[in-house]
């Protein structure tokens, strides 16, 4: 009976908060003459701020129209902005920013739907190694990051310098799928010489403080190094989950001034593995056991850099040079 008085008291609080809200919303449509979207573009400058709140708008409204809006095919969103301001009742004449205000915000949004699925079909697909260009993908990734050692075959033990955990990659791909695969090649192709750092470093993660003969004589535990192209897969896991979850919204709609693309996606991938592998060294864990706590650790510091609605992982390397500019 108590469970239930609660549950009734929720259900009202829920209904009440919820026709307050819409008297709220009317009345001040009535006082200013502007509708919600109106006030949003008006008052809330270009980026994570606007967009968010229209997309909760229009999300949120007791309109159908308006709330299949965010999922429309991106060559219908013109013919939808025209649908909207005549639901609204807003004149394009007179208000000829909103429409493209409108226009930009709902770009990202589509975008965003979008770069979700094709990363998840990025996901989904194995990784084939009678497809020929799963394996050509794979040989340029040990090109970029070895270009002096020659893979002497292609099931071998060499993988491990690049750290797979045996001698062909492909089982290590499972979980990710091809995403794994494409994040790293972009990582090794285009942040070469940042890519080939992290590797050397992941291997020795204190080498470079030390002369060699202090190295030796300290004998460091090498577990604190980790296996490159493992943690590649499992920060490609990170960044799908905050793509996924809406978190990497901040970023992209502060970015990408139309449509984030998996470019983007990917752009963001080399930041996060070019900051976890400083945030490792930062932790100075015990050894490789403790990947999971350190992992969890940067996680939560991503999600709370992105929780700043005028927040941008800008990265400070080759391939991303371009995105704040995208």
């Amino acid at each position: 009976a108590a469970s239930f008085s609660r549950m009734f008291v929720q259900v009202c609080l829920y209904f009440y908060c919820k026709c307050l809200w819409r008297c709220l919303k009317f009345v001040v449509r009535k006082l200013t003459g502007r509708c919600e979207l109106q006030r949003i573009c008006y008052n809330t400058k270009p980026g994570a701020a606007r967009t968010m709140k229209i997309e909760a708008s229009l999300k949120g409204s007791k309109s159908k129209r308006l709330q299949t809006s965010v999922s429309v095919h991106p060559d219908a969103i013109e013919k939808t902005i025209d649908d909207i301001m005549e639901l609204k009742r807003i004149n394009p004449d007179i208000n000829p920013q909103l429409g493209i205000s409108l226009q930009a915000c709902l770009l990202q949004i589509v975008g965003y739907r979008n770069l979700i699925a094709e990363v998840e079909k990025l996901r989904r697909e194995p990784y084939d190694s009678e497809n020929p260009q799963h394996e050509e993908m794979l040989l340029k990734l040990w090109k970029c990051l070895k270009p002096n050692s020659p893979l002497k075959a292609r099931i071998s033990k060499q993988w491990c310098e690049i750290g797979f955990q045996g001698d062909d990659p492909k089982t290590d791909f499972r979980g990710m799928g091809l995403l794994g695969l494409y994040n790293l090649v972009y990582f090794a192709e285009w942040d070469t010489e940042i890519a080939q750092q992290v590797l050397s470093d992941s291997l020795q993660p204190k080498y470079s403080q030390f002369s060699k003969a202090e190295w030796e004589k300290k004998k460091f535990d090498k577990a604190i190094g980790y296996s490159f192209a493992i943690v590649g897969i499992n920060i490609t896991d990170l960044a799908y989950n905050l793509l996924v979850s809406g978190a990497l919204k901040t970023h992209f709609y502060n970015v990408a001034p139309e449509a984030p693309t998996l470019t983007h996606f990917q752009q963001t991938f080399c930041y996060l593995m070019h900051e976890f592998h400083k945030f490792w060294i930062e932790e100075d864990p015990l050894d490789i056991m403790e990947f999971n706590r350190v992992r969890e650790k940067f996680h939560k510091r991503i999600l709370k850099q992105l929780q700043n609605p005028e927040m941008a992982l800008c990265p400070h390397f080759a391939a991303s040079e371009s995105l704040v500019n995208m």
